[in-house]
């Protein structure tokens, strides 16, 4: 069994993954009533001594948890959020040799986090990787969370996902990374995200972008569904929920109400778990994750991979036949409402879509759903039948089936356009240019621009190809 290492940046990618790791053990706790260490668990966790340093194997299975640390890292030049995680039930995952953290911030600056903090802590990051890298049998993947418009998360992000490709080659590196909203309070979030766009371009093997303007219109419509009458949802049955045993959100510790922000991170936190379920459980068709890349990655540069998930919620009303249930749910992951970025993929070209099923769900199922949906959907001439699937036996936290659909759509270039028109407002008239030009040349800027700008042109090409 292969392993993963998550490598959470900025205090964004310190709020997902710190959703993931308390769903993600809700989830093998349910599974995993015996409290034994298998492989299951061992794609992301290690089983440690009562001292927290030495490393039980997974052996045949039968070995009882004896503590469990996570194969992650966290890193911020802030210490306030990775400062919540210590003071929560999810300290006792992270030993300090996983953790790198600063005071001083980034100042929102792309510059200062990738030109000033990636050099300065180069060394100590890559200290920390490869203690982790070398707890592994089979290192498969990098999973690397954070966002586009901060200062760390995008800037010194990106330098650590470059020094990954440069170190670590043959191991995947995949970015999770949340695309600023329009509203952002960032004034400088578009000079951030063109540069780290640019840099993932070149670096990374497969990037999920997810917009928070997207989040947000997901969890409004989930509130929406109140308990009363049944077209009402069932609580702890949604993307939203944080599960039964969840200890909360990281908005703040201890007893509150809930945040919508938290919410938001945990439907990022149900992508990866829901992308990784085959590495972990046993299904019918079990998904590698080498299996992403190589058959949603037709060219080297157009990589960036859309995802939805259904259902959104569980309906109290548990009336409707189950095939209408099970095929409403094929459909809904292919509408605008369901994406994780705002866009209507049904309107624009598929090169590759991968569909990955979890619970109550039949091969045949599968196949009747495809064969439906390939007469609505357009895919170019040279892969008309880009399908990649995967059955994965092991339900969600609380649903009885799900659907993740991950696709390499041309619709992406519409949310780019979009990005690079906020950031030519600003270029344009150079405002805060001279905050960057500190430690970068203007043409730096203009470069990253431009690659983005080639990104939006290549995926145009293949729309009208």
């Amino acid at each position: 069994m292969s392993q993963s290492i998550v490598i959470q940046v900025g205090q964004c990618g310190n709020q997902i993954g710190s959703r993931f790791w308390d769903m993600v053990l809700q989830e093998h706790a349910k599974n995993n009533p015996k409290g034994l260490y298998d492989d299951a668990l061992g794609t992301f966790f290690r089983n440690v001594d009562r001292h927290g340093f030495s490393n039980h194997p997974v052996g045949d299975g039968t070995r009882r948890i004896s503590g469990l640390r996570a194969r992650g890292v966290m890193i911020d030049m802030e210490e306030r959020v990775i400062g919540q995680i210590r003071q929560s039930a999810l300290s006792e995952l992270f030993n300090p040799d996983q953790q790198v953290i600063s005071n001083s911030g980034s100042g929102n600056n792309w510059a200062v986090g990738n030109t000033v903090y990636g050099p300065q802590y180069r060394e100590e990051i890559l200290e920390v990787v490869r203690r982790q890298a070398e707890y592994c049998d089979a290192l498969q993947s990098f999973f690397m969370l954070g966002s586009l418009g901060g200062g760390t998360g995008s800037g010194l992000g990106s330098y650590v996902c470059e020094m990954l490709s440069d170190e670590y080659p043959d191991v995947y590196r995949f970015s999770t990374t949340i695309m600023p909203s329009a509203t952002d309070d960032v004034v400088t979030s578009p000079y951030n995200s063109m540069l780290s766009l640019s840099k993932l371009i070149e670096t990374a093997d497969a990037v999920l972008p997810i917009e928070n303007e997207a989040l947000l219109d997901i969890h409004q419509r989930i509130v929406q569904h109140t308990e009363a009458g049944p077209r009402a949802r069932k609580r702890q049955i949604a993307l939203t929920d944080s599960g039964v045993a969840g200890f909360g959100g990281m908005c703040g510790v201890g007893a509150r109400k809930t945040h919508p922000y938290d919410s938001m991170n945990n439907i990022a936190a149900n992508l990866l778990m829901n992308m990784t379920s085959s590495m972990r459980f046993e299904g019918t068709m079990n998904v590698d994750i080498n299996d992403i890349v190589t058959n949603l990655v037709p060219y080297p540069r157009l990589k960036f991979l859309m995802s939805s998930m259904t259902p959104l919620f569980t309906l109290t009303d548990s009336r409707p036949p189950p095939q209408r249930t099970l095929d409403q749910m094929f459909i809904d992951a292919f509408s605008r409402e369901t994406q994780l970025v705002r866009a209507d993929p049904k309107a624009n070209r598929y090169l590759a879509c991968a569909l990955i099923a979890r619970g109550d769900v039949e091969v045949s199922d599968l196949r009747r759903n495809i064969e439906r949906m390939s007469s609505q959907l357009r895919f170019p001439a040279w892969n008309k039948e880009g399908w990649k699937t995967g059955m994965c036996s092991v339900p969600p936290l609380g649903q009885t089936r799900c659907l993740l659909s991950l696709a390499n759509n041309c619709c992406i270039r519409q949310n780019f356009s979009r990005l690079h028109g906020r950031f030519t407002k600003l270029y344009r008239r150079r405002a805060n240019l001279h905050h960057y030009t500190q430690y970068i040349d203007a043409a730096d800027i203009a470069t990253a621009a431009e690659n983005v700008e080639d990104i939006i042109a290549e995926y145009t090409a293949q729309e009208l190809a």
